[in-house]
């Protein structure tokens, strides 16, 4: 299997670990659709749809850059029939877009939580609604359709809800998405799957988290490499569709050894694990 020449539709592609994917898709000589919110750039969250697109282009892919708020079902709507005529189908979802809060109870908002859920649950769902047509077209012309979501595996050990309830039951309800769609489109040859990190992943995430020291981290691009891998296997295949998948794990089981590339901070041995792992 190969991504050259198909279509990836990308949430929150505009910066982080789904441009890191889009750029990676877009050198096997993929297409990217970077659906996302920022048009113009923010003074603490740099990047743009158009800067992304200008990415993932001068990697050797194709892309288009359209502005979308995935808890808008028409705006969704309106981006997948946009691809689906611009590239002729969409072959890959990646739900890699997500809020976080990782507060308490009384330190939760109505406001945020309504934010979490909206872009993490809702957002999962109606973008997986909206471009399941098109994949099952791409199974039908034996394409090899995937969704991939960037949420954990399914771990009910009470102390990873306590400290952030809300915000693990909204990654949570991500991946409950994919136990049950992984089974839901089975027969239409599409695999579903997950993806989450063994560490910490530097990016603009973390200024939502403090203390967190480079040295701690590693690079998107490990979660790149990791979704690629896992979107270039035959959907069909025994064991392709319903697994959470950790980045360092899908790598090691295809040869690779080196992982201090993808260290912030070469050498380092202050990696920090991501939540949700024990």
């Amino acid at each position: 299997m190969t991504l050259h020449g198909k279509t990836l539709f990308i949430t929150g592609a505009s910066r982080g670990i789904g441009l890191a994917i889009g750029r990676r898709a877009g050198a096997l000589g993929a297409n990217v659709v970077i659906a996302a919110k920022t048009v113009e750039a923010h003074p603490k969250l740099p990047g743009t749809i158009h800067s992304a697109a200008a990415e993932i282009e001068a990697a050797g892919g194709r892309a288009l850059a359209l502005q979308v708020d995935i808890r808008d079902e028409a705006a969704v709507g309106a981006a997948v029939a946009r691809a689906r005529d611009h590239f002729g189908g969409i072959d890959v979802l990646v739900n890699n877009a997500s809020a976080i809060s990782l507060t308490d109870t009384p330190n939760t908002p109505g406001r945020r939580f309504d934010l979490m859920f909206g872009v993490n649950v809702r957002g999962t769902f109606v973008c997986t609604q909206a471009c399941l047509p098109a994949l099952v077209e791409s199974a039908r012309a034996g394409r090899s359709p995937h969704v991939l979501t960037l949420s954990p595996p399914l771990n009910m050990d009470a102390k990873w809800f306590a400290p952030h309830v809300a915000y693990t039951m909204a990654k949570y309800g991500m991946s409950l998405c994919v136990l049950g769609h992984a089974e839901e489109f089975r027969g239409h040859g599409i695999a579903v799957n997950a993806l989450w990190p063994r560490t910490v992943i530097q990016t603009a995430a973390l200024q939502m988290i403090p203390g967190i020291e480079p040295a701690m981290c590693r690079t998107p691009e490990i979660m790149a490499d990791a979704a690629c891998a896992i979107l270039e296997t035959d959907p069909r295949a025994p064991g392709a569709s319903g697994n959470f998948f950790i980045d360092e794990q899908v790598l090691r089981g295809r040869g690779v050894t080196d992982f201090d590339r993808y260290s912030v901070v070469p050498g380092s041995r202050a990696l920090l694990p991501d939540l949700f792992l024990d």
